[in-house]
């Protein structure tokens, strides 16, 4: 395991109106191939450049990760879905435009240009555009899709506050988006769209119903 200490810092933000200079900030880390903590509507995340096999490796490293288990995805529009995706149909088009931004997380196939890491080897991605206005500008900024698994050790509970994950990760990460605690409870729904109607994984906040198969 990686055991190099680096310098962490830590920023605070509007979460609801996140300035555009402490994006393009956060955003130069994860085009770098840096890992940024920031809050979402549950928890604080852990991101990094989706698409760049060694900031996952990083990602799984910090987080003491099984490496067969996938890590989610933040996007910020349906058009990065499809780079993302191997296919994207009707359905599952029209459940994004229902419920995001918002709690859902929506598995898919993956494309093959998703580093097989993202994937825990499944060969499918689940992506989510988020509900919390900081996540949804750091994807814009960094014009990547961006990890956002929650930012703690895979054994400790999740942090609700960037002070919590300072004491899981001071010298681990490059940078902290503090916007103040979070509101913890479930996560996201997240819905199996590889088959249809699709197949609730994990029940979270948004209910999930379609009208056809």
């Amino acid at each position: 395991m990686t055991t190099t200490t680096i310098a962490t810092g830590i920023i605070v933000v509007d979460p609801i109106r996140p300035d555009d200079a402490s994006m393009r900030a956060a955003a130069a880390v994860v085009a770098a191939g840096g890992l940024v903590a920031f809050p979402t509507e549950s928890f604080y995340g852990l991101g990094a450049d989706a698409l760049d096999p060694a900031a996952i490796a990083r990602v799984f490293d910090v987080k003491g990760r099984p490496s067969g288990k996938p890590l989610l995805v933040l996007v910020d529009s349906v058009d990065m879905v499809t780079t993302l995706a191997a296919r994207v149909s009707d359905g599952t088009r029209a459940l994004m435009t229902r419920h995001w931004p918002g709690s859902l997380t929506l598995v898919l196939e993956a494309s093959s240009r998703v580093p097989p890491a993202l994937t825990g080897g499944t060969g499918t991605i689940g992506v989510r555009m988020p509900g919390h206005a900081v996540p949804r500008a750091l994807v814009r900024a960094a014009a990547r899709p961006v990890t956002a698994p929650s930012a703690n050790p895979s054994t400790a509970p999740p942090p609700l506050t960037a002070d919590a994950v300072r004491r899981y990760f001071d010298g681990r990460v490059e940078l902290i988006l503090d916007g103040g605690p979070t509101a913890g409870g479930v996560g996201s729904t997240v819905a199996d769209c590889t088959v249809w109607p699709p197949r609730i994984l994990r029940q979270g906040l948004v209910v999930v119903e379609v009208a056809c198969a």
